[in-house]
């Protein structure tokens, strides 16, 4: 009988255990209003579904860099070092992306201009950068879109010329950074890339941002064995008949949702998945601030977050 007692007594602390651990993360979500001229906001969730925006939906940094002086799409992940790492879009028409570092997302250092395509005469612009950690190689690989002009066929399938890859840039320091590479390049017009470490693999969400003959704007994903190179032909698309971009993917419990704008609707959607091939699309499940445009999705503890929003 004791043992009987015993084992249900260490099935109930498991239990608590495991429900105190999940109830100890706070979700966070990084985002940009209107055009991006007033800086950062951030949104926070207990279950991932349900949004509030922070500082009743004010900014937390104001941008300065470059003419447009603009903060779009920000990232952020929390590094190595323990200290969050933001970059994002500083101009619709430059040539480098902003940076900034903090310990308690509310206090940031100065802002720094990263030239990531000063090399290329011809480069248009520098959309939607995105930070992972290469734990392998323990450095961190910078990615974004741009269009270098006569590089690529601007036909009737893009918009304006623009006829995006995706490039990468690595750093251990934000100090000193190699040499500008190609990423992507499947032969189509891409931007808005995200890649989550998934076991051994990476998986990078994307947007298939062909206009014509027939509009995609729409999400796929990508596989590779290594984080800076190999990721595969991109999926069918994972979301529905409306246009979406700016992808942002977390694993919460068993299932991997990703965030997007559905940017002519004016409003957030998201899918599901528990194996990353098959998808539900949740977008009425979820709710964000009104306004919430392009940004990233990430996890602190819930002292943290009491500590650094109080």
């Amino acid at each position: 009988m004791n043992r009987i007692v015993l084992f249900f007594v260490f099935l109930l602390v498991t239990t608590v255990g495991f429900s105190q651990k999940e109830n100890d993360k706070v979700y966070l979500f990084s985002y940009f209003i209107n055009n991006g001229t007033d800086g950062l906001h951030f949104a926070f969730s207990n279950d991932g579904l349900k949004w509030e925006s922070l500082k009743h939906d004010s900014s937390f940094l104001q941008p300065v860099l470059r003419n447009d002086k603009l903060m779009r799409d920000p990232c952020i992940i929390r590094g190595a070092d323990n200290l969050f790492h933001m970059v994002w879009t500083v101009s619709w028409n430059d040539k480098g992306i902003g940076y900034a570092s903090s310990k308690d997302l509310v206090h940031w250092s100065e802002q720094q201009f990263i030239p990531v395509m000063e090399k290329e005469d011809s480069a248009k612009n520098c959309w939607a950068p995105e930070i992972t950690w290469d734990a392998a190689n323990k450095q961190y690989m910078i990615y974004w879109a741009t269009t270098i002009s006569g590089k690529y066929p601007a036909d009737a399938s893009v918009e304006k010329g623009y006829t995006h890859r995706i490039y990468y840039v690595t750093t251990k320091d934000f100090k000193s950074y190699s040499n500008t590479k190609l990423l992507y390049d499947k032969g189509f017009n891409v931007i808005d890339a995200t890649i989550v470490p998934n076991g051994k693999d990476y998986v990078m969400f994307l947007k298939d941002e062909t206009l014509k003959p027939l509009a995609q704007k729409n999400l796929r994903t990508a596989v590779s064995k290594t984080l800076t190179g190999g990721f595969s032909e991109p999926s069918k698309p994972i979301t529905g008949n409306y246009w979406a971009e700016g992808p942002t993917a977390i694993k919460i419990g068993e299932e991997w949702i990703v965030y997007f704008d559905k940017y002519r609707d004016h409003k957030y959607g998201a899918v599901a998945s528990k194996d990353l091939v098959n998808w539900t699309d949740i977008s009425d499940k979820v709710s964000f601030p009104k306004g919430t445009r392009h940004g990233t999705v990430f996890s602190i503890s819930r002292k943290e977050f009491e500590t650094f929003f109080k």
